[in-house]
């Protein structure tokens, strides 16, 4: 059965896509097999991954309804060992129409418990909030990283987020663990940058990964090629960064 990982944080612009774009395509670089589910209505991971969004038929929107299998949403990427279930922007109406349909958390646990199995790893993109599709990826989970961006206010409504994870493993997931908070964005030359991660290393110790996401120009070019930054410059600071991060997942699971 792959691990099933959900890249969360309700606030926007911490490099949660960033994140699972590139530590997809880190895993399918080092061979294992994975697929990404992109659960942002916004769909930035589909289009990072070379998806054309304005052409998906079938996508997470399909899948959370059940009007489709997972197994038919799948597409390939043009990264080596990952497939994706792509978003598009109706994905933002599934909120309004889960609401009142019984079990509506379970949606998409029920939805990829058969697909799970063919892949080493499940990495699920969160949308940038606390609604029912980020719900329903934390239900489906075995556990959660957190990208906390080393700027001011980072660990802002971090509290909030750990206390709906704490209530999902009380209440639906007991299973769900925190695979770790990600610091993201970090600049060596800034103060701020040093302090965050001293703050953030104080507090959470151990819940912290080692690897550290440096502020990387060719990370904000990739997205525009529909490239990962593996694909579009594997000798950069980002791609080596994504590459560690990977490793250190695996060593984790080993």
């Amino acid at each position: 059965m792959g691990k099933i990982i959900a890249i969360a944080n309700q606030k926007g612009g911490v490099g949660k896509t960033t994140t699972t774009v590139n530590l997809a395509a880190a895993l399918g670089v080092l061979e294992k097999k994975v697929l990404l589910i992109d659960a942002d209505p916004q769909a930035n991971a589909s289009s990072g991954l070379g998806i054309d969004v304005e052409s998906v038929e079938v996508g997470t929107y399909q899948v959370l309804e059940h009007t489709i299998t997972a197994k038919n949403a799948i597409q390939k990427t043009n990264s080596p060992n990952v497939d994706i279930i792509p978003a598009h922007i109706d994905l933002v109406a599934i909120e309004i129409e889960l609401v009142d349909k019984e079990q509506r958390e379970y949606m998409l646990k029920k939805a990829i418990r058969d697909i799970a199995k063919d892949y080493d790893y499940v990495l699920i993109d969160c949308a940038p909030s606390l609604g029912l599709i980020t719900l329903n990826s934390l239900v489906a989970a075995d556990s959660v990283i957190i990208p906390i961006q080393c700027e001011y206010f980072a660990l802002e409504g971090l509290g909030k987020l750990l206390n709906t994870i704490k209530s999902v493993q009380n209440i639906h997931n007991a299973n769900l663990d925190i695979e770790g908070l990600l610091l993201t964005m970090f600049d060596s030359r800034l103060r701020l940058s040093n302090q965050v991660v001293e703050e953030v290393r104080k507090h959470f110790s151990s819940m912290v990964f080692e690897t550290i996401i440096r502020r990387n120009t060719r990370l904000g070019e990739a997205p525009s090629y529909g490239e990962s930054i593996i694909a579009y410059d594997a000798t950069s600071k980002g791609a080596i960064n994504y590459l560690n991060l990977a490793n250190e997942i695996l060593k984790k699971s080993a």
